[in-house]
């Protein structure tokens, strides 16, 4: 990737070797295996517009002007012949980019791939194990980064092999019958020699001729060079790990920033955007990567707020001295350094790069500074038609007009990616995850190394618990092509959609809340389905579940009324949502199965497996969607129509049996065959909620709603609750005690006096635990991106205080988290609360501004838990509401009962299981500790309450 020009001659030693190291800098993914196959290569799901056409002609032009028929290399500048192994890779990867946009034809490809090879195959090797540092691409020959020939050459750089290497695998992916070529080439090369102690190790020549091995890479590039090597089965586990790296605030952001310094290692730890775009577009953004990738972009942003200038930096040749710079966000102890490779400053030459401003934009495709910033380059080519030009000077206002492979090469890659559906080029990077929600598979579903995928509760019976969700643990994925894409229609327009809600606020939001629920609307804006209308339940697993599509729609009305969304977009995803809902496939025709692919609406299993005939059905997950569903129809009326069309579908024979909620699983039997069986719900705190929901829509569910006796574990001598004492079931309970399914009946239905005195120790005893260690503790089910993915930070759990577990029941050291919803949901329900402040003074700005609030940070190390999911940032925007709305209860009464609903349930005889009359089943009252929804023995046909 690195180049230098005519101009500037020869280099000191040292510098030669800071230049290969260079290329470092952020990303992890999971271990990548071989990608896609060629005829996906060829799958073209959103073809490029006509002005993309231009953007993409423009760029292969550059490659055009500036190849080498007597090698098939290409210039690394205009004009220039000169080229890295980095510059051969971005050579390979436009290639590529253009066969399958069009811009060349199949005999083009090949003619030019093959004379490329032949070079390649017979280079001259640096001790006769690696490609030297730098060739002359006009002749092959060695040359130092002057273009000076060498007959020993400068060493190698083992980022630049790695870089390569990604760019093989896709060739051999996308094009297999050159597979056996390549295997050839990396047979020849001795790529050992540069691992060494599982790190990358790069080869430079010392003025006393001998060879140094030094290890290459910083945060980014280090791991994106390891992954390279990992595609073709060497393994660099420390080179692919982010550590060492800290944080540094800049700009107000955290940035990630490699620990190890200039001063003592003599290699630049610059942060700059090229490697997460790279990272991006080839391997996919995930889990901290995607974290890291959001907090750079966001930081460039917020210098153009500060400044007014606007910002996209990364390293790029500049068409003067001293020719190439690096234009960071942060490098060697100083913020938005323009710096050589030898640290020398220039900040008179900081520019707009073209490459990152591209980057960003097909990245973060909704993202409005990333069009800003797109807006500003787009145009930015050469008149003579050579491509385009490197970037603009911040200062001078004038355009960097340095032609080179890399911006060039990069484009094309990005534009690819885009004409593919923002589909990884390396699509093996791609992993399933699981839901967050719990294995509920009675045969034992073994987790492995993939999430869930919402915050419920594992309802497994061997013993997983829920989260703000029910269902957390993780079956073994199977590698699948991708889904294909179902299109799904909103339901047509209601009639008068209304502006806003019914819902009447006490006052406006603070702007420190207002950011607040714009944040965590965010999650809602970067993990939406645009063609089905749906919702990831956590942003690594494209999958969701009936209770994270409830988060969703609850979300959705906090939203609007908030003012956080126009009523044009609320009523537009709405109805997109409520059109999905129709099109789910239903369990045995009755109910809607576990979980589905977002993409597909087909039915998977908790690690993301097709399963077409569905597994099963939760009752605490149909309990949370009929809860947002009939405060959608109290709060917004014009949608009732709709929304009881959606419940007439299903029907409830199996799930409210005998005053009880059951939940359905699929279970394999040893002779092959796939039985469901039908058993209670019982886990701690969900049935109640879940009951409650069902009670709205007339479902009597005494045995099931809360009430009755519990038993309790004494944890910081308090009596909290582990379990209800019942007789009308033998099943197993998970017994650990979170507090997510407490606060969001606090939240939603209000805490009547019998919920009151299990949430009130639940509480306190959290409280004395800070006051007796200093430990804040927030206990909830949480979603992390790493084993186990799912953690139960309990208050007591296993007959133990304050030990977290995962969905297999077995403790995770360290592992406790401070829970940001379960923060702010308890600062909204006890506001005059000490403790409950302090916990929220903790976790108020544990967000990333582009992709919502995190999940949390562990208690142990302070560190923020990367992890984003719709639980956590709809249980935020309802606890803000909440806030405003003088804290009563989220849910309000409809007073009319002459919708399609009742008048069903009046006629009886449905065969659908439905209610008895047409009566609520509880009702909203009030006394001197609040208002609270109730059971309704005396069964009123009109709720009380006002909206």
């Amino acid at each position: 990737m690195i180049y230098k020009p005519p101009q500037q001659k020869l280099l000191r030693w040292i510098a030669l070797f800071l230049i290969g190291t260079f290329l470092q800098f952020l990303f992890y993914i999971p271990t990548p295996v071989l990608s896609q196959n060629s005829n996906s290569c060829s799958n073209i799901t959103t073809p490029l517009t006509s002005e993309e056409q231009t953007y993409a002609r423009a760029a292969w032009q550059y490659f055009v002007k500036n190849y080498q028929p007597a090698t098939g290399f290409t210039n690394s500048t205009g004009g220039y012949p000169s080229g890295t192994l980095w510059d051969m890779g971005n050579y390979l990867m436009a290639l590529n980019a253009a066969r399958w946009l069009n811009l060349t034809d199949q005999a083009d490809f090949d003619s030019r791939l093959n004379k490329f090879l032949t070079t390649l195959s017979s280079l001259k090797l640096f001790e006769d194990a690696l490609p030297n540092k730098v060739y002359n691409a006009a002749t092959a020959q060695m040359v130092d980064y002057g273009n000076n020939p060498l007959e020993r050459g400068l060493g190698w750089s083992a980022l630049d092999v790695g870089r390569i290497l990604a760019a093989f695998d896709v060739i051999r992916t996308c094009h297999p019958q050159y597979n056996d070529w390549l295997k050839g080439i990396i047979a020849k090369w001795q790529v050992a020699r540069s691992l060494k102690d599982g790190q990358l190790f790069g080869a430079t020549v010392l003025p006393d001729n001998k060879t140094l091995l030094v290890q290459e890479g910083r945060l980014g590039y280090e791991e994106y060079g390891a992954r390279g090597y990992q595609l073709w089965g060497f393994s660099a586990p420390k080179a692919i790990a982010l550590e060492p790296f800290k944080l540094v605030e800049i700009n107000g952001v955290q940035i990630p920033v490699d620990s190890r310094d200039f001063q003592s290692t003599n290699a630049n730890n610059y942060v700059v955007s090229e490697s997460y775009i790279l990272d991006g577009i080839e391997f996919g953004l995930q889990g901290e990567l995607a974290d890291f990738a959001a907090r750079v972009l966001d930081v460039q942003k917020r210098r153009f707020d500060t400044t007014g200038q606007l910002t996209a930096v990364t390293e790029d040749n500049i068409d003067q001295a001293p020719y190439f710079l690096y234009n960071t966000v942060y490098a060697n102890g100083t913020n938005w350094a323009t710096i050589t490779d030898t640290n020398q400053p220039y900040p008179q030459f900081r520019s707009l790069s073209t490459k990152a401003a591209f980057g960003w934009r097909y990245l973060f495709p909704d993202n409005a500074y990333a069009q800003k910033v797109f807006d500003a380059v787009k145009d930015l080519r050469s008149p003579d038609d050579s491509g385009y030009y490197a970037g603009i000077y911040e200062e001078s206002k004038q355009p960097n007009k340095a032609l080179t492979g890399n911006t060039n090469g990069l484009i094309l890659e990005i534009l690819y990616y885009k004409a593919k559906g923002n589909h990884p080029l390396i699509a093996s990077a791609s992993t399933s995850v699981s839901t967050n929600k719990p294995s509920e598979n009675a045969s034992g579903a073994t987790p492995v190394n993939q999430p869930n995928s919402t915050g419920k509760p594992s309802e497994n019976a061997s013993g997983a618990t829920p989260v703000n969700q029910p269902n957390s643990t993780v079956t073994t994925p199977i590698a699948t092509s991708k889904p294909t894409e179902v299109a799904v229609a909103p339901i047509p327009p209601v009639d008068s959609p209304q502006s806003s809600s019914n819902l009447k606020l006490e006052r406006s939001l603070t702007p420190v809340e207002r950011r607040y629920a714009e944040a965590a609307w965010r999650y809602f804006q970067a993990n939406y389905h645009a063609k089905s209308g749906l919702i990831d339940d956590r942003s690594d697993f494209k999958g969701a579940t009936l209770w994270g599509l409830g988060d969703y729609l609850a979300a959705l009305h906090a939203a609007r009324s908030l003012d956080t969304i126009t009523p044009k977009e609320f009523d537009q995803r709405t109805r997109h949502l409520l059109g999905a809902l129709t099109k789910l496939p239903l369990f045995a025709g009755e109910l809607p199965s576990r979980s589905y692919d977002t993409r597909s609406l087909q039915p998977i299993d908790y690690g993301g497996n097709p399963v077409p005939e569905g597994n099963g059905w939760s009752a605490l997950d149909l309990g949370r969607m009929l809860a947002a569903l009939y405060n959608l129809k109290s709060c917004h009326p014009e949608y009732t129509a709709a929304v009881d069309k959606i419940v007439l579908d299903w029907s409830y024979l199996r799930v409210v049996r005998e005053g009880i909620l059951s939940s359905a699983t699929v279970t394999k039997e040893e002779d092959g065959r796939y039985l469901t069986r039908v058993n209670p719900e019982i886990r701690l705190g969900y049935e109640e909620y879940a009951a409650r929901a069902f009670q709205l829509w007339g479902f009597n569910l005494d045995r099931s709603a809360i009430g009755g006796e519990y038993q309790t574990a004494s944890v910081e001598g308090l009596k909290v609750p582990i379990q209800r004492h019942r007789t009308d079931t033998n099943s197993k309970v998970n017994q650990y005690t979170v507090s997510n399914p407490f606060i969001l009946y606090g939240l939603e239905f209000g805490l009547d006096p019998k919920m009151r005195s299990l949430f009130e120790p639940i509480f306190q005893a959290q409280a004395e635990r800070y006051r007796r260690t200093g430990t804040l503790t927030a206990s909830a089910t949480t979603l992390i991106d790493r084993k186990p993915y799912t953690v139960h930070s309990t208050i007591t759990g296993q007959g133990e205080s304050w030990v977290a577990l995962g969905d297999d029941g077995q403790p995770v050291p360290k592992g406790r988290l401070v829970s940001t919803a379960v923060a702010f949901a308890y600062n909204a329900l006890l506001p005059d609360n000490k403790y409950s402040q302090q916990l929220q003074e903790g976790t108020t700005d544990l967000y990333n501004p582009l992709v919502g609030f995190y999940e949390g940070f562990y208690e142990t190390t302070g560190k923020t838990a990367v992890g984003f999911t719709s639980s956590t940032n709809s249980m935020i925007l309802q606890s803000l509401l909440y806030n405003v709305t003088n804290r009563q209860p989220l849910i309000r009464p409809i007073t009319t009962m002459n919708s399609l609903w009742w008048q069903t349930v009046t006629k009886g005889n449905s065969g659908r299981g439905l209610p008895n009359s047409a009566t609520q089943q509880t009702k909203l009252t009030s006394d001197s500790s609040g208002s609270y929804w109730v059971s309704d023995s005396e069964k009123t046909h009109l709720v009380t309450g006002t909206k």
